[in-house]
């Protein structure tokens, strides 16, 4: 466990770097408030989501292609509210859902314990579940939970035929489906397909304004008229009818406006990024792996063959010494002796070329000794 004191001093040894490859180089209150000063701020501030919130609710409509959009505090409540809803609808209150999916890892069992939902796994491979598993499933099930891309497995899609077969597979098992589209921005380059044509696939849609767009919070949930308006009654329930939120909507509609527009730029350098430190690596330490190979979005993994507080204190000491930054955090794999850390290739890493990656990742395994 990271420290306070360890935390800080990471952080400014990366907000001091001139080079940061990896995005961990997070904007100060002040960088921030910058942002929101770019709107017209001269105007009243929104009430219980009206006024600059109702505005950005309908971009995402307009963005996804979706009768509606409602604006959530965070992911977490919005997923909760659109996956209970649709049990009611369904009258089924069991959820087909990846074992590595956000809902399962890393929200304190929230769909039973909250919601009294429960889950089903098609499968436990480390990648999306595909028609057969759908299909051959032994038991009903009213959702079908995807999350585009699967964060925890390496930022990992299907290819376009496949997430159409499975979602094929789910209709037929008369289920509705919908998408954990945390980071659904950045899926269109590995599609090949616009935001409407791939949140026309599902019957929700679930999308963040903080993970690919730079945001300080806040969430989506892209649907149907009807479910829309049950979706804000339950927001209420939930708490998530705050007062003013018209700062975390204003980062929002900048991201989307400045941020969006780059995700395809960065997710083609990041095959650039992601090729040149498996050759780096792969030269100099067995057992390395960049995951995948080849990025189907903006990021994606780096595995390292020793322990994760080494790993750490070698890129704390490049930064502070050389003011480069080649990775962020590194935890446990889920193999003994083997540790992670996740790539994000975004604006600092733009002006990388492959050379500069492998003579900074040739500086940090120097320091590793």
């Amino acid at each position: 466990m990271e420290s306070t004191e360890q935390k800080e001093r990471r952080l400014a040894a990366i907000g001091a770097c001139d080079r940061v490859l990896s995005h961990a180089k997070r904007p100060t209150m002040r960088e921030q408030l910058a942002r929101i000063a770019t709107r017209d701020l001269d105007r009243l501030p929104d009430m219980y989501g009206d006024g600059v919130v109702g505005e950005l609710e309908q971009r995402v409509a307009e963005l996804l292609g979706t009768e509606e959009a409602v604006f959530f505090p965070t992911g977490t409540m919005a997923q909760q509210v659109a996956l209970r809803c649709w049990a009611g609808r369904t009258g089924n209150r069991t959820v087909a859902i990846h074992p590595l999916a956000h809902p399962e890892v890393h929200e304190r069992e929230a769909l039973s314990v909250l919601s009294g939902l429960r889950t089903v796994h098609p499968t436990t491979e480390r990648r999306m579940p595909d028609a057969e598993e759908i299909r051959g499933l032994d038991e009903p099930f009213g959702t079908l939970m995807l999350e585009l891309p699967l964060r925890d497995a390496g930022f990992l899609l299907p290819t376009w035929e496949e997430l159409t077969a499975t979602v094929a597979a789910a209709r037929e098992r008369e289920a509705v489906v919908h998408f954990d589209g945390a980071r659904l921005w950045e899926t269109t380059s590995h599609f090949g397909r616009s935001l409407p044509e791939i949140a026309e696939l599902a019957d929700s849609v679930y999308v963040s304004f903080y993970k690919s767009l730079d945001g300080l919070a806040g969430a989506a949930l892209g649907a149907p008229a009807e479910l829309a308006a049950e979706a804000r009654a339950w927001r209420h329930r939930y708490g998530g009818l705050v007062f003013q939120q018209w700062p975390v909507v204003c980062s929002a509609l900048y991201g989307l406006e400045h941020e969006l527009p780059r995700l395809p730029r960065y997710t083609a350098h990041a095959k650039t990024v992601a090729a040149a430190l498996r050759e780096a690596l792969a030269e100099a330490v067995p057992f390395s792996r960049v995951h995948p190979e080849v990025p189907h979005t903006h990021q994606f993994q780096v595995w390292l063959p020793y322990p994760p507080e080494v790993l750490d204190a070698a890129a704390l000491r490049q930064a502070e010494e050389t003011r480069t930054a080649v990775f962020g955090r590194w935890f446990p794999g889920e193999v003994p002796g083997l540790s992670v850390t996740e790539m994000t290739v975004a604006s600092s890493a733009l002006e990388w070329t492959a050379s500069d990656v492998t003579e900074a990742v040739h500086a940090f395994l120097d320091r590793l000794n």
